[in-house]
């Protein structure tokens, strides 16, 4: 047992032929499950009676709608549902629109082709931006096989989903902000289509004062909502705000996603049977403690890639609605974290810290739908805990430094 541990503190267990062979095992198994899958569908359907890309249906849905001059009716979820509907031929479960209209010019770009084509077309571009995130932060020749092994890109790919681009634009974001922060700004800006990761965005660039990425993210929403107007009309708007109420009561509140889906202390408070009331509660404390923590964190001297990995982490605990499929975030996280300890060292158990942040989108929705233990929340919350802890620790080596050089 000692010795376990001590394994796990240093981290010696994993070098970098074992992550690297790890990896690839993982891939290749991933790659042919997944081919199995499609190989035994009945066409676009799946044998669970779903449509391949599950989620992606919404999409395809209101970009179908979109072209037939009906955007308003995706935020309508007995005509969006029928729009799916038809895209099949049968009757398949539903999948809501719920992304702010400027978001429609994606849908409507895909459903410009047929649904397998769209879908091809989503997950290949959104990932290839993913992994060319990912390699610039971080260019060493074991990034991409280790970032597309990553078990949360099947999780996103199987339903779909966004994952790939939240990650994407928030990284680069961050690679940039520095370089480029007028850039960073306009990539900010486009995250707006999922604002609820975007809670925390603000309180870091004010803290660190990126005034030019501020203001150009608020310029980029501010042309991407005109832009919508214009082109879509303002009755979209309309239809988007009054699904706001669908959206948080029947899609978050009563759980209709699935409690084990969902990796938050919202999801987890509820899910061990917490009232709504207690939920929020939960929820909010987390957030003021994150936005106090991060703030400081921002508007302080420490490397830059501890305050994005923090962001990174960060900005998946303060919402209530976060997928696993979400934790493609988690990488953007693990990356800037990772470039620090390769440059500065790494400390007891971030390795292996590490190491549990990569494989946890693996288990999270399995093991909390058998045992109500949420680990993917258990394991954001060591990571960002683990990010503010090195912070500390470098602060208190370079104070040290610093009085022995005075003395």
């Amino acid at each position: 047992m000692a010795h376990f541990w001590q394994g796990l503190r240093t981290g010696d267990w994993l070098t970098s032929a074992r992550a690297r062979g790890y990896s690839l095992i993982l891939l290749v198994i991933c790659t042919v499950a997944f081919s199995t899958w499609i190989a035994i569908s009945d066409g676009l359907i799946d044998r669970n009676g779903k449509p391949l890309g599950t989620d992606f249906s919404n999409v395809y849905a209101a970009g179908s709608l979109t072209w037939q001059g009906r955007p308003a009716d995706a935020y309508e979820p007995a005509r969006q549902h029928a729009a799916e509907k038809a895209i099949f031929g049968r009757e398949v479960p539903f999948y809501g629109w719920h992304y702010p209209p400027f978001f429609l010019a994606v849908a409507f770009l895909v459903a410009a082709v047929p649904y397998a084509y769209g879908l091809v077309l989503w997950l290949v571009a959104s990932f290839a931006a993913y992994l060319a995130m990912l390699r610039a932060i971080l260019p060493r020749p074991e990034t991409l096989l280790i970032a597309a092994a990553f078990p949360a890109v099947f999780i996103n790919a199987g339903h779909g989903q966004n994952g790939f681009l939240t990650a994407a634009l928030l990284g680069a974001a961050l690679h940039w902000l520095d370089r480029r922060p007028w850039l960073a700004g306009l990539l900010i800006g486009c995250l707006a289509y999922k604002p609820q990761f975007g809670v925390l965005i603000p309180i870091a660039l004010l803290a660190g004062q990126r005034w030019s990425t501020i203001g150009a993210a608020i310029l980029t929403v501010a042309a991407l909502v005109a832009l919508s107007f214009a082109a879509l009309g303002g009755n979209v708007w309309h239809a988007f705000a009054d699904s706001l109420n669908f959206t948080q009561t029947v899609v978050l509140e009563q759980g209709d996603t699935g409690w084990e889906k969902i990796q938050s202390i919202f999801s987890a408070v509820r899910n061990w049977g917490g009232s709504l009331a207690t939920a929020y509660a939960a929820q909010g404390a987390l957030a003021l403690l994150l936005a106090a923590s991060l703030a400081r964190l921002w508007h302080s001297e420490a490397a830059f890639e501890l305050k994005a990995a923090a962001l990174a982490a960060g900005s998946l605990l303060a919402t209530p609605y976060v997928l696993d499929y979400d934790l493609v975030v988690l990488a953007v996280a693990i990356v800037f974290l990772a470039r620090h300890e390769l440059k500065h060292g790494f400390r007891d158990f971030e390795i292996s810290l590490l190491a549990a942040a990569w494989l946890a989108p693996l288990l999270s929705r399995a093991i909390a739908g058998a045992t109500g233990i949420p680990l993917g929340l258990m394991v954001l919350l060591a990571l960002y805990g683990f990010i503010l802890r090195r912070s500390a620790l470098d602060d208190a080596v370079a104070n040290g430094t610093q009085r022995v050089a005075q003395a």
